[in-house]
C-alpha cells in the first residue's frame, strides 16, 4: 500500500515496535468519512491539506509526519492502525525558533518555516529529519512518538531530507531540490548527529522530495517532479547507481493538486518485473477512488475538529498562524472558553494569535458561539477563512460599548494584502452571537452568516473564493481562522464558547 500527497510520496515500512490506542469518534460530526464501514475506503483518506506525507510502520502502528510551514505548534504527526483512519498524536515543535519572523516580525514568514520532514524508527528511537527553510538541517530524536523531542543540527542545509537506514545500520540522508534535480546522499554517523560523507547518486531534471526503500535486493528511489505534476520511480542494485527510471502517477491519475489544497490518497500496489506499480494490474498507475482497506477490523477515527474549550490545553487540531504571544490568549481565565485578547495589527495578515485549523472537504460548515462583552473600541474579532483569501465576519467595537458586524475579504497578492470591505456595519446589540462560515470546495466558494439564537441565520457579504496559491497565499490549503486584533496598542478580548465543524449539505 502506497500513500501519496500532491507533491510527495511515502511508503509504509515495517521498522519495529510501538503501540498507541485508537479511539472511535462520533460519526455524526465528521465532514468526510473515508472508511466506508464495509471493508473498503474512499480516497482521499484525509480530505484536508496534510502535505508532504512521510509514513512509517512500527509494529502494528503507522505514523505520518506532515509539513506545517510557519504554523505553531509545528511538524504534526498522525497515527493510524490501518492507513485509512488517522488521528493527530503530537506536534514535534512547540514553537518555531531561529528566525524573528516566526514571531510575525518583519512581515512574517507564511510560505516558509518547516517543510517536508522525514520520519524513521531505528534502534528503539524515533528520528525525524527536517530543514527549516534557510537554515541547517535538524535531526530530532525521541524514545516516544509523543516526545519529548530533542535535536542536533547538521553542518548544512539539506532540502527535503529523506532518511534511509540500510540493512547494515548505516544511515543516509537523501536530498534534492527541484531547481537542480541532483539527488545527493549524505552519510551520517552512528547516532545520526553529523554528516561523514556526501556523494551524488542520481540526476533527474526537476526532481525533489526523494524517498528511498530497499526491497528484495533492489533500492527504489521515488521522486516528485513538480514542474510536470508527476512522480517517478527509479531502481538500482546499489545506492550509488546506475539507476533505471520509469514514469509513475501524475495529477490526472491520483497524485498532486486537489481542490482543497493538497490531499492525501492511499493506493494498493502490485509488483511486476521487479517494479512497484500503483493501483491494480488491470488499471496500473492509477490511484483508485475506492478500494479494500489494507488492514481490516479497526474502527473509524479522524483528526479532532469541534471544540468546547473545556480542556486546560489547546486541542491538537489547532495551530497559530505564527508563534503566539502567550499573554494574549487563555483557556483558564474563563474556564470553558477560549479567550483571545486583541493583538496590535493593521489587518489579519499581520495579526498575531490567529487561531487556525485545517478546512475540510468536500463541503464544511464552521460555527462559533461568542461572548462579545469584552470587545473594546477598535477591536476586530471574528471567524472566517485564512489563506490566499481571508474572508472574515468580525465584531467591531465602537464608542460607548456599541458593536457592529463587518464582513471583509483580504486577498494576499504579490504587492501585499488587499482588503475589500464587503459589508461595513451591521449593528449588533446582543452580547451572545453565533458566526458561521460555509466552505464548498466543489464550487470553490464560501459564505458567512450570523445568528442571534443559532436558529435564524442572516447571510453577510455574498460569496467569496476559496483557493490554493503557494506564491502569495500561506502555501497551505484554506484554513479556518479565529482572530482578534486592534490597530491601537490596547484592546479588549473575545470569549469563544464553542467551535463546531460539520458537513455542509449540497
Amino acid at each position: 500500500m502506497i500513500m501519496t500527497g500532491t507533491i510527495r510520496l511515502a511508503i509504509a515500512l515495517a521498522t519495529g515496535l510501538a503501540a498507541t490506542a485508537l479511539i472511535a469518534t462520533d460519526l455524526s460530526a465528521q465532514v468526510w468519512r473515508s472508511d466506508q464501514g464495509d471493508g473498503t475506503y474512499r480516497n482521499p483518506v484525509l480530505f484536508a491539506d496534510y502535505p508532504d506525507p512521510d509514513v512509517i510502520r512500527v509494529g502494528e502502528d503507522f505514523y505520518f509526519v506532515t509539513t506545517t510551514f510557519a504554523n505553531a505548534p509545528g511538524v504534526t504527526i498522525l497515527h493510524s492502525k490501518d492507513l485509512v483512519n488517522w488521528r493527530i498524536v503530537t506536534h514535534v515543535v512547540d514553537r518555531l525558533d531561529g528566525d524573528p519572523r516566526y514571531d510575525l516580525k518583519n512581515g512574517g514568514d507564511y510560505r516558509h518555516g518547516f517543510y517536508a520532514a522525514s520520519l524513521r524508527f531505528h534502534n528503539n528511537l524515533f528520528y525525524l529529519a527536517v530543514t527549516p527553510v534557510g537554515h541547517k538541517t535538524r535531526i530530532y530524536r525521541s524514545a516516544r512518538i509523543d516526545g519529548p523531542w530533542t535535536y542536533k543540527e547538521l553542518d548544512r542545509e539539506a532540502f527535503d531530507p529523506a532518511l534511509f537506514i540500510d540493512g547494515d545500520g548505516t544511515a543516509y540522508l537523501g536530498t534534492s531540490i527541484g531547481s537542480d534535480g541532483t539527488v545527493t546522499l549524505l552519510t551520517l554517523n552512528k547516532d545520526l548527529s553529523a554528516v561523514t560523507a556526501a556523494r551524488k547518486t542520481y540526476y533527474n531534471k526537476g526532481a525533489e522530495g526523494s524517498k528511498i526503500i530497499r526491497h528484495q535486493g533492489w533500492y527504489y528511489l521515488f521522486n516528485s517532479i513538480p514542474g510536470k505534476l508527476a512522480m517517478t520511480v527509479s531502481r538500482s542494485r546499489s545506492l550509488w547507481g546506475p539507476w533505471e527510471t520509469k514514469s509513475s502517477i501524475d495529477d490526472t491519475t491520483g497524485g498532486h493538486q486537489g481542490a482543497i489544497g493538497r490531499m492525501t490518497n492511499i493506493s494498493p500496489i502490485f509488483w511486476k518485473d521487479e517494479w512497484p506499480w500503483w493501483g491494480t494490474p488491470d488499471k496500473p498507475d492509477h490511484v483508485p477512488d475506492r478500494s479494500s482497506k489494507p488492514i481490516q477490523g479497526h474502527p473509524f477515527a479522524e483528526p479532532p475538529s469541534s471544540d468546547d474549550f473545556s480542556a486546560r490545553k489547546l486541542g491538537l487540531q489547532w495551530q497559530w498562524n505564527h508563534n503566539p504571544d502567550d499573554s494574549k490568549w487563555s483557556l483558564t481565565q474563563r474556564p470553558g472558553y477560549m479567550r483571545l485578547r486583541a493583538t496590535q495589527a493593521g489587518g489579519i495578515w499581520t495579526a498575531r494569535n490567529t487561531l487556525t485549523q485545517k478546512a475540510q472537504g468536500p463541503r464544511a460548515r464552521a460555527v462559533v458561539k461568542l461572548d462579545t462583552g469584552g470587545i473594546k473600541p477598535g477591536d476586530i474579532c471574528g471567524l472566517g477563512t485564512f489563506g490566499k483569501y481571508n474572508a472574515q465576519l468580525s465584531v467591531v467595537g465602537g464608542a460607548k460599548g456599541a458593536r457592529a458586524l463587518r464582513m471583509q475579504l483580504t486577498e494576499s497578492t504579490t504587492d501585499g494584502p488587499r482588503t475589500e470591505i464587503r459589508v461595513p456595519s451591521v449593528p449588533i446589540e446582543s452580547r451572545t452571537l453565533w458566526l458561521r462560515t460555509d466552505m464548498d470546495f466543489d464550487t470553490s466558494q464560501g459564505r458567512t452568516a450570523y445568528s442571534l439564537d443559532n436558529r435564524r441565520w442572516t447571510d453577510v457579504g455574498g460569496t467569496f473564493p476559496l483557493a490554493f496559491d503557494w506564491r502569495t497565499g500561506t502555501f497551505q490549503g484554506q484554513q479556518i481562522a479565529l482572530s482578534c486584533y486592534n490597530a491601537a496598542p490596547t484592546g479588549g478580548y473575545l470569549d469563544i464558547d464553542s467551535f463546531t465543524l460539520s458537513p455542509l449539505k449540497p
